[in-house]
């Protein structure tokens, strides 16, 4: 899956690493570095001009200016949602002026449950990347180049497309300045923005007197869904084996209370869904795609509480939540927690670019409130005795990212051996589906949504399956040109064999994530497909094989994926690779490898990247390459400077169609990487596979190339 769109960070753009030397790895893996780049696919608020220029796509699509959209609107229906919400803001407790509505729930997710798509209910509008703003007359909608068409055809008469990073379109905080008459009021529910985002939303509106109102009581969307939204997710919580994930519960809470002493914190708290998951060995199936569940973590020296819906706790994970000393409370109550905490004087680690503003506002306002009281009653029966370490006279937070992203991203064995596993039962699936669809393809008029349900089809019957990844992107000729395509039954196209074909997919088993991407073509390709194809193959290889000292940071190895295609003047809007969790989130971070250079986290040992290069002409094909690698210590002849030196291991092995492949322009390393590959691929993959059609067109696929 194509890396997302990051904006650079307004924090901690630059880290230090002196501390990634301790002895222990597992310690290692909680070095307090900073998260440069998080899993989210856009700011919340969608605050920078430049992002239309980013990932998945965002020139692909020619349309419209705004204004002649709203020309061509020359009847203006009524829209009941936004009367029905602009009744609400002058309603006793919220007296607003604007509502801001943002994509994300309570947590930053990059996916959600169905129940907190506030802005797709209210606007129509169903791309994953967007923010609304409605006033008492106005009501826009800011979203990035991959989504402009959709957006037109969703949103109604009432609403202003705001196409974000094109010439001219103001940020939505510019807008908001503009369009309110000096002190206006802005409402939002501060549980669904971070605390980074909230601040600067509140600089921004700061500057002509309007102030920003954090609605805590009421969530003014959900008043007006009422009945007919979605109930909240309620499916059981499972135990991740220990077999998975290779380090239990109480090893990792010893070690993120090691950090919290060295960083002279009493508690952290943790809302980021797959760091929850990863820390407590639990899955969940509350959001789609993503194997985790909604709650929140507060983790204290002597103590954790894990927030969350009792109903969704069995006994066997209840077992093992005590067995670990996780003391369960409800979900919503984790406010009243905070507050308490912040009572009793606990310094708390707070991440405030992934902590929403409602937890970290909360904390703030209970330590000014209890400050300077006596401690009575209330007074901790532990505490730690040097009182920069822990509950002090004085409680102010200390706000840093979050220690587990690093912990996370660095896997283990155990979940290194469950990712090789999952792919290579996911490789045997793709077999399975590639030798399908190379025969039916010219038989009958497959659509790109009947080629993804019948990939999935083959990947359910596959051990340990649990879901797809994220949506399948299944492009037909064009189409593969829209980076973040998604078909849809009533619009999407008929795979023509005749056009290149590019599918990018993956899956969730209970061992490991997959994501794979494949461009194909069931005809005869031109020059150009072809030239194009293989110049994407050579930085793909490119990537696969670089060697690179410690301590380098991603964006240094993202030239070696673009230089052949920068050489006769092509290029790809988007980065090159992102993190990849375990049997979790198939974005994750710290770590990628893009042109963004803000990001100056190192790849280490362990991380799993993905490395998929592409190249996309408008309005006529796309094609992407995509393997998912996992990096590893390099063997050389040298350390210059005493310095260690890494390299990647492939985790993904199926077949890249070598009829695409113009050998011209291959070394012959290049033709000998790809053909040890395609070896290995026959090697690994074979076995699984029961003779008949796919165990052939597994064969036909991975014979050797021939040199010229």
């Amino acid at each position: 899956m194509v890396p997302l769109t990051l904006p650079s960070p307004s924090l901690n753009r630059f880290v230090f690493f002196s501390s990634l030397c301790n002895s222990s790895p597992f310690l290692r893996n909680f070095t307090s570095l900073p998260l440069i780049h998080r899993k989210l696919p856009y700011t919340p608020f969608l605050p920078l001009r430049c992002y239309a220029g980013g990932d998945k796509g965002s020139s692909s699509f020619t349309a419209k200016p705004s204004s002649e959209i709203r020309r061509a609107r020359s009847h203006t229906k009524p829209d009941q949602k936004l009367d029905a919400l602009r009744r609400l803001f002058s309603e006793p407790g919220v007296g607003i002026d604007a509502y801001v509505i943002p994509s994300q729930d309570a947590h930053q997710s990059e996916f959600i449950a169905e129940c907190y798509a506030r802005r797709t209910y209210i606007s129509g509008f169903t791309g994953s990347a967007g923010t609304a703003v409605v006033t008492k007359d106005k009501a826009a909608l800011w979203t990035d180049g991959r989504y402009f068409l959709q957006a037109e055809k969703q949103l109604s008469s009432s609403w202003i497309l705001m196409r974000t990073g094109n010439l001219g379109v103001p940020t939505a905080s510019e807008w908001i300045t503009d369009v309110l008459a000096p002190g206006g009021r802005v409402g939002i529910d501060p549980f669904l923005f971070s605390a980074d985002a909230a601040e600067e939303l509140k600089e921004a509106i700061a500057k002509k007197n309007h102030e920003l109102v954090f609605l805590y009581n009421v969530n003014l969307v959900d008043e007006i869904w009422k009945e007919s939204r979605p109930k909240p997710p309620s499916k059981p919580i499972r135990v991740h084996g220990l077999k998975y994930a290779g380090l239990d519960v109480a090893s990792k809470l010893s070690s993120l209370r090691g950090e919290l002493m060295d960083a002279g914190a009493s508690a952290i708290v943790i809302s980021m869904l797959d760091e929850i998951a990863w820390v407590l060995n639990l899955r969940g199936s509350d959001v789609p795609h993503s194997p985790v569940m909604y709650a929140y973590l507060i983790v204290e020296v002597d103590r954790a509480k894990l927030f969350v819906d009792n109903s969704k706790v069995t006994t066997e994970v209840r077992d093992h939540l005590e067995k670990a000393g996780v003391e369960l409370r409800p979900y919503d109550s984790v406010l009243s927690e905070i507050e308490s905490l912040a009572q009793l004087r606990a310094q708390l680690w707070m991440d405030p670019s992934t902590l929403n503003i409602a937890i970290i506002s909360t904390y703030k306002t209970a330590c000014e409130k209890y400050s300077g009281k006596s401690e009575g009653k209330n007074k901790p029966k532990t505490k730690i005795a040097d009182d920069s370490n822990g509950y002090s006279a004085k409680s102010s937070g200390i706000f840093r990212p979050s220690p587990i992203s690093w912990a996370k991203a660095i896997k283990n064995d155990a979940e290194l051996q469950g990712m090789k596993n999952s792919h290579l039962r996911d490789a045997a699936a793709l077999a399975h589906f590639w030798a399908w669809l190379d025969e039916e393809v010219h038989k009958n008029d497959l659509t790109e949504v009947d080629a993804a349900e019948k990939l999935l089809e083959f990947r359910s019957k596959q051990d340990s399956f649990m879901d797809t990844s994220f949506d399948t992107i299944s492009g037909s000729g064009a189409n593969g040109a829209v980076i973040h395509y998604k078909p849809e039954p009533d619009s999407c196209s008929v795979v023509d064999p005749k056009k290149l074909f590019l599918l990018d997919s993956g899956a969730q088993y209970v061992d490991g994530t997959t994501d794979i991407t494949r461009t194909v073509h069931f005809s005869e390709p031109t020059a150009r497909e072809k030239e194009c194809f293989t110049r994407v193959l050579k930085g793909h290889i490119a990537l696969d094989q670089a060697v690179f000292p410690e301590g380098t940071p991603g964006f240094v190895l993202d030239a070696f994926a673009r230089s052949s295609l920068w050489k006769i003047g092509l290029d790809y809007r988007h980065g090159t690779g992102h993190g990849v969790g375990a049997a979790l989130n198939v974005h994750e971070g710290p770590q990628s490898i893009s042109f963004r250079y803000g990001n100056m986290t190192p790849l280490q040992t362990g991380m799993i990247v993905s490395n998929e290069p592409g190249y996309y002409e408008d309005h006529a094909f796309g094609i992407r390459i995509e393997n998912l690698l996992v990096v590893k210590d390099a063997e050389t002849s040298n350390r210059f400077g005493g310095v260690a030196y890494l390299g990647f291991e492939k985790l993904t092995f199926f077949p890249i169609q070598t009829k695409m492949v113009d050998v011209s322009l291959l070394s012959e390393t290049e033709i000998e990487w790809l053909n040890s590959y395609h070896t290995e691929v026959w090697e690994k993959v074979s076995p699984l596979l029961e003779g008949g059609s796919s165990r052939n067109w597994l064969w036909e696929n991975t014979r050797p190339l021939a040199k010229l």
